[in-house]
């Protein structure tokens, strides 16, 4: 999940920064380095000032709900694009606006 995309936008990294998401911290951790592609999963901003972490453990609303599908549904041809052409190919190809 990530809050600096739109809800639903999806891009392909292939390293970079935790930016304070404790799960790609303990991966970092975990694997002892941050060169690691990770599949980024827009989730927007829409939270007043100080409610980030109950609106990223908090519940979709009602549209996001019905994007959910479509959306995982690219996520899977991502992730097999990635496992047959790579990194780079996949980037070019995915990580556009959504």
């Amino acid at each position: 999940d990530d809050i600096a995309l739109a809800f639903g936008t999806l891009r392909l990294k292939g390293k970079g920064s935790d930016a304070g998401h404790n799960g790609l911290k303990h991966i970092a951790a975990t694997l002892g380095t941050q060169e690691y592609a990770r599949l980024r999963f827009g989730i927007g901003n829409d939270f007043p000032r100080g409610g980030q972490i109950d609106y990223v453990l908090g519940h979709f609303t009602e549209d996001e709900c019905k994007q959910i599908p479509e959306r995982l549904e690219k996520v899977g041809e991502i992730i097999k694009s990635f496992c047959l052409a790579g990194l780079d190919i996949t980037m070019n190809q995915f990580n556009h606006k959504k």
